[in-house]
């Protein structure tokens, strides 16, 4: 009878074992499996930047993250139909501007291909908007998408999401909002975020 207990208990031991070690291997791929989702959902590079610009610019580092992810999904190569380049689909007029009132250097459109030019380009767009609309994100955004006129037409800072009456800009703000608040929950470490 000893043996045939003896033996019973190294099944349970070895059954255990094989139990913990499953649930270990689930954990970890569970862990990589949930990484690996939120990086395709919300991919995020160039935090190193976007942290230091949100520093020096006085943002929320998950909106400059979540403006990127709506602008370009943080492909740097890109080029829109209207001429906005990189990251943050700044124009070169919008640069030039930009570069001219912040005490920048002589701008060329290569610029816009650096991910630092580019960044700090949009992130002091983002922040004169702010100060323009009082903090509004959804005029500030809708001023970002289709230019500070029809912001101001549509309300200024107490517009309604629902009132812009172009769908492609009522969807480009409530899509960079919620993606702000992706990036907020998803990548606060990175992005310097504290409690």
């Amino acid at each position: 009878m000893s043996r045939r207990s003896a033996s019973s208990r190294r099944w349970v031991a070895g059954l255990l074992v094989l139990v913990l070690l499953g649930g270990a291997a689930w954990v970890l791929t569970h862990r990589t499996v949930t990484t690996a989702v939120t990086e395709i959902q919300y991919p995020l590079r160039h935090e190193d930047i976007i942290r230091q610009q949100a520093k020096a610019k006085n943002l929320d580092p998950a909106l400059i993250a979540a403006v990127i992810f709506a602008e370009s999904h943080f492909r740097s190569g890109q080029t829109s139909s209207a001429g906005a380049e990189g990251l943050m689909q700044i124009t070169p007029e919008t640069a030039r501007d930009i570069a001219r009132r912040s005490g920048g250097t002589a701008f060329t459109v290569e610029d816009l291909a650096t991910p630092q030019i580019n960044i700090s380009y949009g992130s002091y767009l983002l922040r004169e908007l702010l100060d323009r609309y009082d903090g509004d994100l959804a005029a500030v955004l809708a001023a970002y998408n289709a230019g500070p006129g029809n912001a101001d037409r549509w309300g200024g800072s107490s517009l309604n999401v629902e009132d812009i009456p172009f769908p492609e800009t009522r969807a480009y703000v409530l899509k960079v909002l919620e993606a702000q608040t992706q990036y907020r929950e998803r990548y606060a470490k990175e992005l310097g975020i504290s409690g």
